[in-house]
Order: C-alpha cells, then sequence, then structure tokens
C-alpha cells in the first residue's frame, strides 16, 4: 500500500516538475521570434485491477506538444510575402515619382519643356536676333541636360535594383541551406528521442521558412519523416530534405544591364520567368522593374524621340541665315537592337524610325523558327496580343522599320527590339551656331504689280517632309484664263493648263500656295528662293507651335501630355500600392494576432499555470509525506 502511494506521488511529483519546466520555458521565451507555446500532455498511468475493483496507478507525461495550427501559420506566410512584395515595389515606385513629379522644378522635364519653347517663341518674336537664337540653343542644351538627367537616374535605380536583387538570390540561397540543416538535426534529434518532437528546433525552422517567404514566395511540403521540401515559381524545388538546389544571378541574354535570375541544375543555369516568382522582397524588385521601370524608361524615350524627331522635321522644313535648308537640330537617337547570346545565326537586324507618331512605349521581341519571323509587343515583360507575322524584310512595326542588315537567322533566334530605351539618354543637340537656326521659310512669293486681275497669293507653305529637292527653285505660274494657268521654272514636268478653282490651292516642287480673287489671262504669279529673309519668322512661328501640336500617339497628344501622361501613370501606380501595401499591413497584424492568441505566449496564463502546476507539486509532496507517515504507523505496530 505504501510503495502504491509513494509510486502514485512520484508520478505526480514528475509531471508537476515537468509541467513547471515547461511553463517556465514558455515565460522565458515569451519574447523569442518564432518561438511557439509548448504545454506538458499528460495521460493515467495504467490502474492495478484488485478484488476491489482497478486501483489507479498515478499520472505519466507523454510528450511535450506545441500549441501549432499550421493553416493561421500559413495565412501569417502568405499575408508577410504578399506584404514584402507590395512594400518593395512602394519603396522602388517611390523614388521614380520624386524623380518625375519633382514639385521643385529641378528635375522633372516640364519646367524645361516649356523653357525651351519659350525661347523659341522668342526667335520667333525676333529671327534675326542673335542673343533670341543663343537663347534658344541654350534652352536645348538645358532640355536635353535634363533628359539625360532622368535617364541616368532611372539608370541609378536600375543599378539598385540588380544589387538587390544578387542580394536577395544569396539570402534565399543561404535559408534554405540553413533550413536543409535544420531538416538533418531534426530527424536525428527525433530518432534519438523515439520520435518526440523537437519543438525548439522545429520553431526556427518555421521561423526561418518566414525569412524565406520574405525574400520569394515558396510552397512548403512537409514529407513523411518530418522534413520539409521547398517549392519555388513553376515548382521548381529549391529543398528535398536534406538537397539545397541554388539560385544564381546572370545577364540577361538581351540585355547585359538586366539582370536575370537563374536556376541552376546539372551543371548549368537556365534563367527562371519573372512572372513566375512573385511574392516577397524579390517579387517586388521583379514587378517594379518590368511594370514600371521599364515603362518610366521608355515613356522617357518617346518624348525625347518624339520631341527631337517631329522637331528636326519642322526644321528641315525651314531657311536658315544662310539661306539655307535647315538641318537637324536635335541627334535623334536610334532603336535599340539586341540578338540574344544564344543565338547561332549570323542575322543582324536593322531598326529605324518611319513614324514618330506612331511610337509606343513598348519593346519588342522578334523571333526566327526557321522559316518565318514574328514580332510581338511586349509590354509590363509579357507578351501583348497575337504576334504579327512575315517571311522577307523589310516590316514595319508601330513606326519602326525593320530590316536585315546582314547575315542568316538560324531557327530559334531571338531579338529584343527597344525603339525609346535610349531616347532620353542619347538625344543631344546638333547645332552649335546661332545662325544654323532655320526660322525662316524657305520660299517666297510675289505677283508683278503688272497684273491685271485681283488675284493675291499667300506666303506660302512647306508641304510635310521630305523636303522636295526642287523647293526653293524658283517657279512662274502664268494664268492662261480665270480657271487655268501654266507653270514654268524648275520642276517635275512643268505641267500646262492647270485647272484653277478660285481660292483654292495649289502645290508643287513641295510646297503649296493659295490664289484668291480672280486671276486674268497674262497674270503671273512667282514662287521662288526667300533671298535675305533673315526677318522671316514663318518656320519659327511653326516651330513653337509643335509644343501644342498633337503630334504623338497616333495624332492624339503633344509632348507635355506625353509627359503628363507617364507621370500620371507612375503617380497612381504610387497611390495604388500605398493603400494596398497598408491594407496588406492592416492584414498581417490581424492574422498574427489571430495566430498568436493560439500559438503564442500569453504571460497571465502562464503565471496561473506556474500557481497551477506548483500546488500539484505541493499535494503531490503531501501525497508522499501521508505515505510517510502511514509506513511509520506499521512499522509501529509491528514491535
Amino acid at each position: 500500500m505504501g510503495n502504491g502511494i509513494f509510486g502514485i506521488g512520484l508520478s505526480a511529483l514528475n509531471a508537476a516538475q515537468r509541467g513547471l519546466l515547461v511553463t517556465g520555458h514558455n515565460v522565458s521565451n515569451a519574447a523569442t521570434p518564432g518561438y511557439t507555446r509548448q504545454q506538458i500532455v499528460q495521460s493515467t498511468n495504467p490502474a492495478q485491477g484488485t478484488s476491489a475493483g482497478f486501483i489507479g496507478q498515478g499520472a505519466k507525461v507523454d510528450t511535450v506538444s506545441r500549441s501549432y495550427n499550421q493553416f493561421l501559420t500559413q495565412q501569417v506566410t502568405q499575408a508577410k510575402t504578399e506584404s514584402a512584395q507590395l512594400d518593395t515595389y512602394l519603396a522602388q515606385m517611390q523614388q521614380i515619382d520624386k524623380l518625375l513629379a519633382d514639385p521643385s522644378g529641378n528635375l522633372g522635364l516640364a519646367p524645361a519643356l516649356q523653357n525651351f519653347f519659350g525661347s523659341v517663341q522668342d526667335v520667333a518674336t525676333n529671327p534675326s536676333d542673335v542673343p533670341s537664337r543663343q537663347s534658344m540653343l541654350s534652352g536645348a542644351e538645358i532640355l536635353v541636360r535634363r533628359f539625360q538627367s532622368l535617364d541616368s537616374r532611372l539608370n541609378e535605380i536600375q543599378d539598385g535594383v540588380n544589387t538587390q536583387i544578387k542580394d536577395s538570390v544569396s539570402l534565399i540561397n543561404t535559408l534554405a541551406a540553413q533550413i536543409g540543416k535544420l531538416n538533418a538535426t531534426i530527424s536525428q534529434a527525433e530518432g534519438a528521442a523515439r520520435g518526440q518532437p523537437a519543438n525548439d528546433l522545429r520553431d526556427q525552422r518555421d521561423e526561418l521558412v518566414g525569412q524565406l517567404n520574405q525574400e520569394i514566395r515558396t510552397n512548403v511540403v512537409q514529407q513523411g519523416d518530418g522534413s520539409y521540401s521547398i517549392l519555388i515559381g513553376n515548382g521548381q524545388p529549391l529543398l528535398v530534405g536534406t538537397q539545397v538546389f541554388q539560385l544564381a544571378t546572370a545577364p540577361s541574354p538581351t540585355d547585359a544591364r538586366r539582370i536575370d535570375v537563374t536556376y541552376v541544375a546539372d551543371g548549368g543555369s537556365t534563367p527562371i520567368r519573372e512572372s513566375t516568382l512573385d511574392g516577397g522582397k524579390l517579387g517586388g524588385l521583379l514587378q517594379f522593374r518590368s511594370e514600371s521601370l521599364d515603362a518610366a524608361r521608355n515613356g522617357l524615350g518617346r518624348v525625347a524621340i518624339g520631341l527631337a524627331g517631329t522637331f528636326n522635321e519642322q526644321h528641315r522644313l525651314g531657311q536658315d541665315l544662310h539661306g539655307n535648308l535647315g538641318g537637324d537640330f536635335f541627334t535623334v537617337p536610334s532603336p535599340a537592337v539586341v540578338a540574344s547570346a544564344n543565338n547561332s545565326g549570323s542575322a543582324v537586324i536593322g531598326a529605324e524610325i518611319t513614324s514618330f507618331s506612331a511610337l509606343t512605349t513598348s519593346d519588342y521581341r522578334l523571333q526566327f523558327d526557321g522559316a518565318t519571323y514574328s514580332v510581338t509587343r511586349m509590354s509590363n515583360g509579357a507578351a501583348q496580343g497575337a504576334p504579327q507575322t512575315f517571311t522577307t524584310f523589310p516590316v514595319t512595326v508601330d513606326g519602326v522599320r525593320l530590316s536585315l542588315s546582314s547575315g542568316t537567322a538560324a531557327a530559334g533566334d531571338e531579338f529584343l527590339i527597344r525603339p525609346t530605351v535610349n531616347g532620353a539618354g542619347q538625344i543631344g543637340v546638333a547645332i552649335q551656331e546661332t545662325s544654323l537656326i532655320a526660322a525662316a521659310a524657305p520660299i517666297r512669293t510675289d505677283a508683278p504689280l503688272a497684273n491685271t486681275g485681283t488675284g493675291r497669293i499667300s506666303a506660302g507653305t512647306v508641304n510635310a517632309p521630305p523636303a522636295d529637292p526642287n523647293l526653293q527653285q524658283p517657279v512662274t505660274l502664268t494664268f492662261t484664263s480665270a480657271t487655268t494657268f501654266d507653270v514654268s521654272g524648275t520642276g517635275s514636268g512643268n505641267p500646262s493648263g492647270v485647272a484653277f478653282t478660285p481660292g483654292g490651292t495649289i502645290s508643287y516642287n513641295g510646297w503649296t500656295v493659295q490664289i484668291t480673287g480672280s486671276p486674268q489671262p497674262g497674270d503671273t504669279f512667282n514662287i521662288g528662293p526667300n533671298t535675305n529673309g533673315v526677318g522671316d519668322n514663318r518656320n519659327a512661328l511653326l516651330l513653337g507651335a509643335l509644343q501644342r501640336n498633337n503630334t504623338m500617339a497616333g495624332g492624339t497628344i503633344n509632348y507635355q501630355t506625353a509627359y503628363g501622361q507617364m507621370v500620371s501613370q507612375m503617380g497612381n501606380k504610387t497611390r495604388e500600392l500605398e493603400v494596398t501595401s497598408a491594407a496588406q499591413t492592416n492584414l498581417v497584424s490581424q492574422t498574427q494576432v489571430l495566430q498568436q492568441s493560439e500559438s503564442g505566449v500569453n504571460l497571465d496564463e502562464e503565471a496561473a499555470n506556474l500557481l497551477r502546476y506548483q500546488q500539484a507539486y505541493q499535494a503531490a509532496g503531501k501525497i508522499i509525506q501521508t505515505a510517510s507517515v502511514m509506513f511509520d504507523t506499521l512499522l509501529e505496530m509491528s514491535r
């Protein structure tokens, strides 16, 4: 009887002691990141059968369990990986938003654009004034430097993104290796403990998995032996048991300045499609780069190329102070065409802009399957719409003429075509002398006083580019009747008997004039070079009007609007991310509160447990004390 009571008391004493140990462990780790509250799991010892019935033999501690809810833990992990992606994306977007929409005017493009066209208007007001012309050149230089400064800053942001991508990939590999080591340690520890769970080690592993998901979204699969296998992307294994697979970074085959994430396997590296690497910091960086950074650079480049190209077209239709047709005012950057480093053919693809109005902000992927070429518009890193297919060059896509400059393409060859990416960085001012500004129109009209009719001829305008080679050649229109005239001079055919409608326009040699009134037979009208036209401002007025003319996006917007749309797009995206990121942060907090209510350490509850186990320990001691008294009584009775 005494031995039975001693045994029961001892089992109660041991159970209470282990309860106190676990409770103390909980209290000491209340602030430990990733720690899950533990508790002992008790059961009764097998009862002893007697003639009076089954007599209990006390309690035993079966195991120490974690208050672990896999579903809530996964919710917290997924919420955090979404939050990390949004926070990273937002931090990068705020750089672009502040850069493009600089309220001080020190960095934004709008003030420089306004200043340049203001100087063009000054030249239109004073076409022969050298200081006004010098101001126009200075304004152009300021505008060009502003474009280049913005592009340089975007390049710095891209370099920063590349560095962060490398750091993130390195951290992913490190965390995966640590989780793999813990898989082995947990397996070994639980094997030595005959299957008892290594709770603290499991907590450490779960904490590392949470940190890994801060970098990249993962799919965690628990194996039968309790180890974790971790998958990323489209199911590529990052960790299987203790076998760790590596990620790496490498320059993109079609853009050496762009870092790709690759998967290392079988002694080689394979690029992973960016769209599959979502979640976490890495996902935020990749999404920012493909959706916003590329769009900002291409959008800024389109404004630069559109401005330079259309300004040049009008400038070439004017006349400088030397009496020559105007040349290029700006240098227009050419489209970038990069052959993939994996190409096996020798083809060199050329690209030139044929329509500045048709330019978009997209990149294009040119592929050859051995028989057919296909051009696919790329936006946000993904193909947009059906590809345009063809078998022979040249071909024009969205204002860009593609040609086969040399060599031969092989099946599987690929080229990346970026029409506007270099626009802001490579734009320049092509002239340095004020006398080369073509402010005047290259033609002049007049009507002799000897004319007998009431016909009046307009000053004339130059037709759309390209300029006719005979533009400045003298031409005479001689009316043979009130409704017909002959053309004499240098031109393309010198027609006669040309029908005339009073008030109508006449086009020839690349110019257009209007004759109003009623010319009489024998009346003549002359169109020729604008000799000594230093005070002429007709072309300067047309150059200044380009600021308001819709010359971009198919003739629907002007330069300022195109830039404003880009700024608005970046601003709207930044605001969207601010709202979404704040909402996701709240969701993380709510999910963590829910998870901690079940798995976290509640110090009030642990204090109650300490009292409960303390009292149980004291009660167990009382049982042993009672058994001792009973044993002493038996000894006294036996004397």
